[in-house]
Parts: structure tokens; C-alpha cells; sequence
């Protein structure tokens, strides 16, 4: 089993690593820009085109400029941080979506969609800002192209235990592909909820730097949580529980006030 170990470590060592700005949290990808990017913009182009825009034009119009505002801070804060190259790949887009689903969501590359479900949570303009933030920064983070490299390297490591135990009993070979495929299925719910977390903190303070109240994205999350809490325990969760959400928001609001401040 020695021989998985070393080589599981390999494969993380021999990945691109590089850190999140503000965070400054390690992440591994090596998947490139150039790579992604193309598919995020035919897979939207498709999106849209089989979906009904909302033809609420008041709605519509405050949808593209709270996105205009958080993308403008985004792009400033790329371009004073020698992030010129990766700013000028965004192709910002904001669409609201005729839809009673609760979501919205940032493809890489600045693609963005509202659902009109999702209004109702938002209630006003600093809280479309909250959902906006976080979801434009789940694409300035790469963490879609971080997940699809993080599937890579699950793929492989699924191989090498294979391998690495074809020596050994039937028995001992169930028992370690089981293990294996419980642990890193755990690890990419925990996975999913540091990106959700990364998600809350840079949104707000990218919302800041807009010029928004960050108080309004505790908020979202409150009403979230009164329309029901979920009965999945938060370490089987992909995303944190909405009680730890909106303690940590409240926590962060401090620290993102400072942050917006020193990056604007």
C-alpha cells in the first residue's frame, strides 16, 4: 500500500499549483483558460437559447447593472494586480432567466444567469449584489477548472489503488477500493464546501468594493434558511449549512470592509 501513497502524492506534487488572490488559498488546476473557456461559452450560447428570458425589463435592467458594478470592481482589482491578461478573457454577460428555481450561477469566463425564483431571496438590490458576488466569485477563483482538475486526479488515484493492490486478496482489494471511493468522495463534498465559503467571503468583498451593503448578504441567507433547512447533515453536504453561513458572514464583514478598502 506503500506504493499508492507515494504515488498519490506524485500526482498532487506534479500538478500546477497557484493561490487564490485575497484568500490566498492554495488550490491545484491544471486545466488551462484556454481550455475551458471556449466550452463555457457555447454551453451558455446553448443555455440561452433554450430558455425564456425574463421579459420583466425593470428586473432585467437592475440584474445587469448590479453586474456591471461587481464585474467593473472585479476587472479594476485584476488589472492594479498584474491579473491585465486574465481580466481581458472575461466576457461578461448577465441574463435573468424565467425560471421558479432558487439559483443563479457564474460560468467561467464572467457568463452569468439569474433565475427569477431567486428574487424573492434577494428581496432588494444590495441582495441581488450578495448572490451576484458570490457567484462571479466562484469564476474569478477557477474553481470550476479546479474541480474538473481535482476529478482528474480521483480518476487516476482510482487506478492506482487498483494497481496497487492487485497483489493482495480479493477481500483486502474490496476493502481498499471502498475505503478509497468513500474518502475521496467525502473529500469532494468538503471540497465543494470550501469553494462555497471562499465563494461568501470573496463575494462580499467584491460587493463592497461595488458599493454595496455586505449586512444585506447575512440577510440572503437568513430568508434562505427560513424557507427551510435541509435535512442532509453538513459533512454529507455540498455546501455549508445555512446557520454556519450566516455566522461566518456575519464574522467576515469586518475583515471584507478592510479588504475592500485596501484593494479599491
Amino acid at each position: 500500500m506503500r506504493f499508492i501513497i507515494i504515488l498519490l502524492n506524485l500526482l498532487f506534487l506534479g500538478s500546477s499549483c497557484s493561490t487564490v488572490p485575497i484568500t490566498g488559498r492554495k488550490r491545484v488546476n491544471f486545466v488551462s483558460d484556454s481550455e475551458v473557456l471556449p466550452m463555457s461559452f457555447a454551453q451558455y450560447k446553448t443555455f440561452l437559447d433554450e430558455s425564456t428570458l425574463s421579459d420583466n425589463l425593470q428586473e432585467t435592467r437592475e440584474i445587469n447593472e448590479v453586474g456591471e458594478r461587481i464585474s467593473k470592481a472585479v476587472t479594476k482589482f485584476m488589472r492594479d494586480n498584474n491579473m491585465s491578461k486574465e481580466a481581458d478573457s472575461y466576457e461578461w454577460e448577465f441574463n435573468l432567466v424565467q425560471d421558479e428555481a432558487i439559483n443563479a450561477w457564474c460560468m467561467p469566463g464572467g457568463k452569468v444567469v439569474f433565475y427569477t425564483g431567486i428574487l424573492p431571496i434577494a428581496k432588494n438590490t444590495d441582495g441581488i449584489a450578495a448572490i451576484m458576488g458570490h457567484e462571479v466569485a466562484h469564476a474569478f477563483a477557477k474553481h470550476g477548472q479546479e474541480r474538473m482538475s481535482s476529478q482528474k486526479i480521483k480518476q487516476i488515484g482510482a487506478v492506482a489503488v487498483a494497481a496497487g493492490s492487485s497483489g493482495v486478496s480479493t477481500e483486502e482489494q474490496l476493502m481498499w477500493n471502498m475505503a478509497y471511493g468513500l474518502g475521496s468522495g467525502l473529500g469532494m463534498l468538503k471540497f465543494s464546501r470550501q469553494h462555497e465559503t471562499e465563494a461568501d467571503k470573496l463575494g462580499m468583498v467584491f460587493m463592497i468594493m461595488a458599493g454595496y451593503n455586505p449586512q444585506e448578504a447575512v440577510e440572503v441567507w437568513k430568508r434562505m434558511k427560513a424557507m427551510g433547512a435541509s435535512s442532509t447533515p453538513e459533512f454529507m453536504s455540498t455546501h455549508p449549512s445555512n446557520a454556519t453561513r450566516i455566522k461566518d458572514l456575519q464574522d467576515f464583514i469586518p475583515e471584507a470592509n478592510t479588504l475592500a478598502k485596501k484593494f479599491n
